[in-house]
Parts: structure tokens; sequence; C-alpha cells
């Protein structure tokens, strides 16, 4: 979800260039203008929104709340499972974790005692995936179908409330008198005749009319003009009497019967009715239809039936009025009807979707409004009061957002005091806003969202002193290097304003911080640079809009063209040559970006991006890309070759496999080879695979292709010998792919030079990768394996500097401080990365040292934590046994 969630007052004009109307009026070639300011208005010239308010659930200690989970999952019932499911999934989302996000929706499906509940979460499945729709035609292609979270067959998931047996059980009459077995009802014209005794068994009304003290059990003749059934319904109930089906009726007729069923208390014939009706739903406009007698008639089977047909239509169908009407306007009693206990996992859902479309939208309040209200527990309190509290907060509804905050705060979310400082800043209050930051800061323990709220209401040093204690504490949080680069920048510190904004964009990239980095070569009038990062801005979002989105970037980028000399073909490639082996993958980026404008193989390029951006932690653009290299294929080979690296990268790498041969058997070529020997090497555990592999490569190395691929062939055959132990092989591959600019394989080659005992060339080749490489806390990483232990913490130090994310160091470091009997310090090493990143290694080391120093509640909290993000992992299930083993 897009943080959007920041109130109109509280911004200030984002990265200003020029007024609104003015953007309008630019002429093609006036780009200079934007530029030409003077120092002194630079200060006009780049402002930095305040960060967004997630509407997300962020509990203080993310850590306990997932051990929470895990232990209650461990010992509850089975059917409040999904629930729990859903409470971890929406902590993942607060840490933005999508995979792991995915992964509790997918275990809230797969554990779900209930049709509401498997309706819910099989849709919100569905939702998650919307971009995936190929990957099943692919798989079908295949003769493999995907698992799917499609439609239920609704009738068959209800239990069966039959409570007659038409055939064995019989109502006895309560006094002896001969009336005719055959009673005759009658309605308008019509007589319609039927069993006594089998209409009787019906229900307790028909009974008690047919054979007890009333006029009717002596009549043969009964007047059912006025009850609202027809003829024809009347014979279908007559029928069902006594075979105990439903012929194939039409559905007018059904609805009569399932009125006339529960206002005569024929719960049999109801229940069956009511599974027909369910399997009738097919459209949107027909469950709109339906839905209102569902709930009216309490028929279960039939809401569900509907509510999955809206479902299946997310997110299309919160722009029909009708719909949207039900969702919004069901009370109590018809959520109970529509989706049994179920409701505050519907609402969460709709909410969800409805956010993502607009929050500022009256269905998004409504539909959060019902969210509360089906609220059962104060973790429910906490997501829903939070979420609705920001909407208010962004639609200017001030103090119903502070009701709603205060809600939130007084159920335990103590995040929500950010929306109520806020407040007090709007209400000009900003001393009040600090002394509430202060507050939590001083009652907590403090992590980076609380420093960097709070610089938001003090000046000068402070302000910088709390900016930089958030990125300590939380070094992903992207507003106070944005807010430390413009500050440099205005002061005309040029060199280091772009450091500061480089450093997030080496570990993270952020769209608003490639948009400022934009502003800042704007300003500096470099435009092939501010050209570089509106490309790599295009490609990460086509449709991005800048400056609070009143101009497109296409926009920007025609205009910075303009000012830009045009690169040949020839150009471009010597580029992405140059940028491809200095490790600049944005750079890369925006290269291929400007090739795909030419005539060129569109396909191919369109796989290099996808490759790119796999490497930048973009998996979602990485697959479009793939997707359009598919659709730009120059051939049926090449078109197969693609398709099997979607399959590989969605998971399915047999399938993946057996397009690379599909492909091999059209055409031999460098790219199917290639795909066949990179499946094969991760996906097999045979050892003796790996002379296959070799052979692969091989075979894709004697096939014509650019100098950027094959040295990624030569790099990746290196490292299959290097795991045989041919050691002279595999130099002799890196310094092959070394000569044609493939940067990346000196760490192979270094790693060539420590198996054969040469630390010092070891560490010296590494040294060659840094001082090439414009990307490269990953060359330190490995560079600090083939040098001492003082040279070897510098080199972590910088790995941590230029990429917080990289776990490895945390525990190097924690390890250390454990040898030196240092055991708190250790401990805090690792809470140190915990604070910001769920990772099951740090988890499983952490929980280690608790039990080290005998710390079994800590132990265990991190084991449970831990296997929140993995629940299969052996030695974290290992670890967790012998800990509570050790429990009093």
């Amino acid at each position: 979800m897009r943080n959007l969630f920041v109130p109109d007052s509280c911004k200030e004009t984002q990265l200003h260039v020029l007024n609104p109307q003015s953007w309008l009026q630019v002429e093609r070639g006036k780009l200079s203008k934007f530029s030409s300011h003077s120092s002194s208005s630079i200060e006009s010239l780049i402002k930095v929104p305040e960060p967004s308010i997630l509407p997300f659930f962020k509990p203080i200690n993310y850590v306990e709340v997932l051990a929470q989970v895990h232990e209650e999952l461990e010992s509850c019932p089975p059917n409040e499972r999904s629930n729990l499911y859903l409470l971890q999934f929406q902590v993942f989302r607060g840490l933005e974790e999508v995979k792991l996000l995915r992964r509790s929706l997918c275990l809230a499906w797969q554990k779900a005692t209930t049709i509401y509940e498997k309706i819910i979460f099989g849709a919100w499945l569905k939702y998650e995936k919307q971009g995936e729709k190929l990957i099943s035609d692919l798989l079908a292609s295949c003769g493999k179908c995907m698992q799917e979270f499609g439609q239920l067959d609704i009738a068959s998931q209800f239990p069966n409330n039959l409570n007659v047996n038409y055939h064995e059980k019989t109502f006895e009459r309560s006094w002896n008198s001969i009336v005719s077995r055959t009673v005759f009802f009658q309605i308008g014209d019509e007589r319609i005749a039927c069993d006594r005794q089998k209409i009787a068994n019906l229900s307790t009304p028909f009974h008690t009319m047919l054979n007890g003290c009333f006029t009717e059990s002596l009549s043969e003749e009964i007047d059912f003009s006025e009850n609202g059934i027809s003829p024809m319904g009347m014979r279908a109930i007559s029928e069902f009497s006594l075979t105990g089906t439903l012929r194939d009726i039409q559905l007018d007729i059904l609805l009569e019967i399932l009125i006339f069923a529960n206002k005569f208390c024929c719960e049999t014939l109801k229940d069956v009715c009511d599974r027909k009706l369910a399997s009738m739903v097919s459209s949107v406009q027909q469950a709109v239809d339906l839905i209102e007698y569902a709930f009216e008639e309490r028929s279960f089977a039939l809401a569900a039936s509907c509510l999955q047909i809206f479902l299946h239509e997310l997110p299309n169908c919160l722009n029909n009025d009708k719909v949207v009407k039900i969702f919004k306007s069901a009370n109590k009693q018809q959520r109970s009807v529509m989706v049994g206990c179920a409701s505050f996992s519907l609402y969460s859902l709709l909410s969800e979707v409805s956010m993502v479309r607009d929050p500022r939208s009256d269905i998004t309040v409504c539909l959060l409004e019902q969210l509360v209200d089906c609220t059962e527990n104060s973790r429910q309190r906490q997501m829903a009061f939070h979420q609705l509290g920001c909407v208010r907060l962004l639609r200017k509804e001030y103090d119903e957002a502070e009701r709603l905050f205060e809600a939130a705060l007084l159920s335990g979310h103590v995040y929500s005091i950010s929306g109520l400082a806020r407040l007090c800043f709007i209400k000009g209050r900003k001393l009040d806003s600090y002394e509430k930051l202060s507050s939590v800061i001083s009652s907590y323990n403090p992590v980076g969202w609380m420093y960097q709220e709070r610089s938001l209401y003090c000046e000068g040093q402070q302000k910088y002193e709390d900016l930089q204690k958030a990125t300590d504490l939380d070094p992903t949080l992207k507003y106070p290097y944005m807010c430390r680069a413009a500050s440099l920048m205005r002061k005309e510190n040029v060199q280091a304003a772009l450091a500061e904004i480089n450093r997030i964009l080496g570990f993270k990239l952020a769209l608003e911080c490639l948009e400022l980095r934009f502003c800042f070569y704007l300003a500096l009038e470099d435009y092939r640079s501010a050209l570089c990062d509106v490309q790599a801005i295009l490609t990460l979002s086509p449709e991005y809009r800048m400056f609070e989105g009143r101009v497109s970037a296409i926009q920007l980028r025609m205009l910075v063209c303009e000012h830009v000399e045009n690169w040949t073909s020839a150009d471009c490639w010597l580029q992405l040559y140059d940028r491809w082996s200095s490790v600049d993958d944005i750079g890369s980026l925006s290269v291929i970006y400007q090739m795909l404008e030419s005539d060129a193989a569109k396909g191919v390029l369109y796989f290099r991006q996808s490759l790119l951006l796999l490497r930048l932690n973009c998996p979602d653009a990485a697959m479009r890309s793939l997707q359009f290299a598919r659709q730009h294929a120059a051939s049926e080979h090449e078109r197969l070759v693609y398709e099997g690296w979607i399959l590989y990268d969605t998971g399915h790498c047999e399938e993946g496999l057996r397009k690379a041969e599909e492909s091999i058997n059209i055409k031999r070529s460098f790219e199917a080879f290639f795909l066949k020997a990179y499946a094969l090497a991760d996906s097999s555990v045979d050892p003796s695979c790996s002379s296959t592999v070799v052979s692969l490569l091989e075979d894709a190395l004697k096939c014509p292709s650019d100098r950027l691929r094959k040295g990624q062939a030569l790099n990746n055959l290196g490292s299959v010998y290097v795991d045989s132990g041919k050691l002279d092989l595999a130099a002799d591959c890196y310094i092959s792919a070394l000569k044609i600019r493939h940067t990346r394989a000196h760490q192979g080659l270094a790693r060539v030079h420590f198996l054969k005992s040469d630390r010092d060339a070891a560490y010296q080749e590494m040294t060659k990768l840094i001082e090439k490489a414009r990307n490269n806390a990953s060359a330190y990483e490995k560079r600090s394996e083939y040098c001492d232990r003082e040279l070897t913490k510098i080199d972590l130090e910088m790995v941590t500097k230029l990429d917080p994310l990289r776990v490895y160091p945390y525990r190097y470091r924690a390890a250390v401080l454990m040898d030196n009997h240092k055991e708190n310090e250790a401990i805090t090493e690792l809470s140190r990365a915990i604070a910001f990143k769920a990772d099951l290694h740090l988890l499983h080391l952490r929980a280690a040292f608790h039990e080290h120093v005998g710390d079994v509640s800590g132990a265990l909290r991190d084991c449970r934590a831990a296997l929140s993000v993995d629940p299969n992992h052996q030695e974290m299930l290992e670890l967790q046994s012998r800990v509570n083993s050790q429990e009093p």
C-alpha cells in the first residue's frame, strides 16, 4: 500500500520547483528556468514532505507479538487459527515484509474451518496475486494447475441440516378420526393435491395444522391463496414432501418456496432451497438481487454464495454502488448471515482494498467504521481505530481523527501517538506534540519512528540529533536521509547532500528518494544525471507522478531530454557496458530504458531489465519486465526462454526447465542453455549434476551472445568448478570473465585464491572489486572473510553503513562479543538489527544467546517469533524443544 496518509495541512510542498499552474504552461525547451535559481533560492527549490503516518498495525515490540501469536497457535482450538494468522499478517504488513505477509494469508486460508474464512482468505490471496494470471496460463501449458483461489461449491460446504427422514419418520395423529389421506391446497383457481402426512412432516406448524385441533385437520381442502405461494411453487413443495428433492425450478419459484419454508418453519425444505439458490448465483447483479432475500430469510448458503461472487470480483466490485451499499449498511444480524463470525476478517480485506483505491473516499470511511464495529478484542481495536484515524486525518476531520487515535492508544497501539502529535501541531500546539513524543520515548524502549516523529516538532541541532537517532535505531526510515540531504543542499554542500541521499539509495530503491536526487541534479543543471534518475523512476513505476502528483514523470523526462545530447545505439551499448561493469545498477536501468525507445530487440532488453530489477530487490517490477520480454520476443525459441524464467522465478523450477528444453529443441541458443544450467544448478541436490551444468554452460558459451551475458556464464561456470574442487579451471573462467569486464568475477577469483591458501591474494582481489564497483556492500562483506579480526571489523562496519539490511555483520559482531564473554553486548548487537528486520537467523542466534545466559523466557520468545518467520525451520524447532524442556 502506498504511504498516502499525510494530511495536507502538515505537508511542506515536496521539492517544489514551480507552482502547480505554471507546470502546465512550461514550453518545450524551457527547462533551464527550473534550475537557474540563485543559491539563495535553493531553500524554496528543495523541500521534503513530512513522513507518512502508516495505516498499519505497528506494535512497539513486534517480536513479542509474533511470539504471543505463535504460542496461542500451539494451543488454541482450530477455529481460532485463521484469526491468529490474520494478526500475524497485520504484523508483517506493518514491517512491510511482503513474502511473509502473503505466507500468513496462505496459512489463514489453509487453516480456515468455516466456509466464510475460506471465501475471505481465498479472495484476499487472489487480490494479492492479481498480476499472476500469466503464471496460471503458463502452468496450464505445462500440464500443471496453479493453486487456485477460485470459487467454491458453497452448497457442499455447509453441514447437512436435514432433520426429517421422509421415508421412516411420521407424526402420529393425536386423536382417532378418519380423514382423507389427500389434502387439497386451494391457490386461486387451482387445487394442488398433497399427501397430508408428508406435508405434516415438513414442520411442526404443518403437523399441528393438519393433525392437531384445528379445522384444517378435518378439512380436505385448505385455502392457501393468501400465503404468497404460487400453484407451481406448491406443486414443487408437494413433490419435495414425497421425494425430499427439488427438481430444476426457475429462480423466482425457488424464492417463493424459500419464503414459504421460512414462514412455516420447514427447516429441511428451507435448507435444500437455500443450497439450490446458492448454486444458481453466477453474477454480481444476481448476487445483489438475491442477498436481500438471504438477509430477510436468514439463508446462510445463499448469502455466502453472494459474498463469494462479490469478493471474487475485487477490487472492481467496489466500483458497484449497489455492492458497496450492501457492505456499508449491513447490520450485525445481516453480517452474521453473510459472513458468520468472520466479520472482522471480511472488513479488514474490504478496508485494505478501498484504502489502496482511494483512502479519502466515503466508501473507505464506511468500511472502516464497519471494521471498528466488528472488533472483538484489544488487538483488533488497535488496528481498526488507528486505520480509521489515519483516514479521518487525511480527510481533515481532525476532531474525529483525534478521538480515534486516542481510542487506538488506549487499546495499546502506541504508534497512534504520532497521529495525536500531528493533530496537536495542526491546532497550533507544537510544544504538546514534542512532549507527547518525548513521553513515549521515556516510557518505552524507543524505536526509530519515535525520534523521526519528534524531529518534526523541534529545530536546529535538536532536530538533527533526533534524525540521527532515528537512523541509528531504524536505518530503513527514508525521511531522515531526505531531510538531511535537503538541508545540506540548501547550504550548498552539494557533495555531502548527494552522498546522504545515495546512502539510502545504495540499499533501498525508493521512488521518493530518486525524485529528490532528480531535483538536486536539476538544481545543479546536471541534466544527464537527472535523466538517469527519471528514467529509473519510470522503469520502476511507468505511471509515476512527481511533485506531489502534479506532473507525470514521463513529461519531465521529455523536458530533460531536450537538454541532453542524444545517444546513438552504439553509444547506448557502450554506456551499458560501462555501467554494468561498474555495478551501477540504477545507471544500467536508465540506459536500458533509453534503448527501449529505439528499434532494438526489445525482448532482450526487457529481459536484461528484469535481471537488474531482481538484483535491486524489485521483484514485482522484474516480473513485469519479464512479461514484456515475453510479449516482445522475436522468435518462438526466445519466447520459451522468457516463459521459463517467469516460471523459475515464481518457484516452478521443473516447468522452467521444461521450457528451456523446448526452446533448445527449436534452436540451440545461449539463453536457453543458460536457463537450463541455472535452474538445474539451483534446484538439484545431486552432486553428480555438476558435470551436466558444466556441459550446459559450455554449450551456452559456444552460442552467439554479447559480452555481458557471456561474462555471467563464465562466472557461473567458475562457481561450478569451485564447488567441484577444480580450482585451476575455475580461475581460468574468472580471468576470462574479467577480460570482458565482468567485474563480479573478482569475487570468484578471490575465493579461488582463498581455497589455495593465499589469503592475501584473495584480499587484494576483493579490493579491486571494491575499487571498481558502485554498489559494493557485498564486496566489503566478502573481503572481511580474508583478513584479520581488526580489518574484518572495519570492513563489516562499512557493510552496515552501506547496507544496514545485511544481517551477517551483526551476527559476526555478536559472535565476537560472546567469545569475549560480553553476553549482554552481544544480545544488544543482535537486538539492534532485529528492531527493524524480522530475520530468522538473527532471532535464532539471539535465542541461543538467551539460552546460554539462562534467560529461558527470552529464548522461548525468540524461538516462537523465529518460527513465525519460518514455521518449518528444523534447527529452530530443535532449539525451541530444548528450551521448552528447561521451563520451570
